[in-house]
């Protein structure tokens, strides 16, 4: 992905060949914010790109990037913009001139990239080429997709409008599987990390983030699919379990599916379990536990003995247990898959037959 800098003694704007540089809105992903910030920032205090392509397309080199990367850092800690500004422009100012246009490869290590082994499949950038994102959000976030260091910067900063465009963009972009896989989830993974290494001082990120993960899964789900005897897959918490948005996600990708789903939320009652289960008379139950204290075997196995319909041909629903409180607690004869992508298969499965 070849991204070269221009010494500003250089030629001007015109010798810049098309397609060098990011463009405004991808230099936005990759810092958590909104593009209209950057523009701002561009306008107001001059932190502009140093390369034009003609007209008012703008193109971002590594040294760009570096300085609305600081511009981040610093106005994060709670300085003013134009405070902040003013420090990242005098700090430019005291560099040495710089050096001739880097290789590729240094180039987008010089934008907080590693540069990935080559492939041939690599020979042409994809969007969902897997880079190591390092500092910059403050959350320790390893081996994942770019977009988790700009979503953990917008949730780090409460910026609520850059936080909902850069999630609706990885969904969008990736498909909803993939995003809540390799992007959204890591990302909460690595808030939750922070919060319990820091006396609960991120508290608010956390929450922040995952409402707005929440809100995002409801404006891009489809329409709910209209019920078709037998085919129901009925989702719910057990009894004293809270933790809904993994149990949020699967309803959202069955949804795409056009699977009709009955999503009951958290902490689900006994008795209103079993009243739902009888009343919608389901293909599949999906019982999600965050904690080995609220997964209960008895209960799985009572779900999955309930029968209905007429005799001779009563049915049961197929019982899944799932998320990480089922761990070493496996029923058995029940299916648990292990991840998003698996529970969906099973349920697609179950449905079709």
């Amino acid at each position: 992905m070849g991204v070269h800098e221009r010494d500003s003694r250089g030629p001007g704007p015109e010798s810049a060949p098309v397609g060098v540089g990011l463009t405004t809105g991808e230099v936005a992903r990759r810092l958590g914010v909104a593009p209209t910030t950057v523009r701002t920032w561009d306008r107001r205090y001059g932190l502009g790109p140093a390369v034009h392509t003609g007209g008012r397309h703008r193109r971002w080199t590594p040294g760009d990037v570096a300085r609305l990367e600081r511009m981040c850092a610093l106005t994060a800690t709670g300085i003013p913009p134009a405070e902040a500004a003013r420090t990242v422009l005098g700090e430019a100012t005291q560099q040495p001139a710089r050096a001739a246009p880097a290789p590729p490869e240094a180039a987008g290590e010089a934008a907080g990239e590693e540069a990935p082994a080559r492939r041939d499949e690599d020979v042409a950038p994809r969007p969902s080429v897997r880079v190591r994102s390092r500092a910059g959000s403050g959350l320790r976030l390893g081996d994942v997709r770019q977009e988790c260091k700009g979503i953990a910067r917008a949730a780090l900063r409460l910026d609520a409008s850059a936080l909902d465009e850069l999630l609706e963009t990885a969904i969008a972009e990736h498909g909803l599987v993939a995003a809540w896989t390799e992007v959204i989830m890591p990302t909460l993974q690595a808030v939750g990390r922070k919060w319990e290494s820091s006396g609960e001082r991120y508290v608010e990120v956390e929450h922040f983030l995952s409402w707005h993960v929440s809100g995002a899964l409801r404006r891009g789900a489809p329409p709910t699919a209209a019920d078709r005897p037998g085919a129901t897959v009925v989702l719910a918490c057990v009894p004293g379990e809270n933790h809904t948005l993994p149990l949020e996600v699967l309803a959202a990708a069955l949804a795409e599916r056009g699977l009709p789903v009955r999503m009951f939320g958290g902490a689900l009652p006994v008795e209103s379990l079993v009243t739902a289960v009888r009343r919608t008379g389901p293909a599949a139950v999906a019982l999600w536990a965050q904690s080995r204290t609220t997964a209960s075997r008895p209960l799985a196995q009572h779900v999955a003995a309930m029968e209905w319909g007429v005799r001779g041909a009563r049915r049961k629903p197929v019982v899944l247990t799932i998320g990480p409180g089922w761990s070493g607690r496996t029923v058995p004869g029940l299916p648990r898959p292990t991840g998003l992508a698996e529970a969906v298969a099973v349920l697609e499965t179950v449905v079709s037959r």
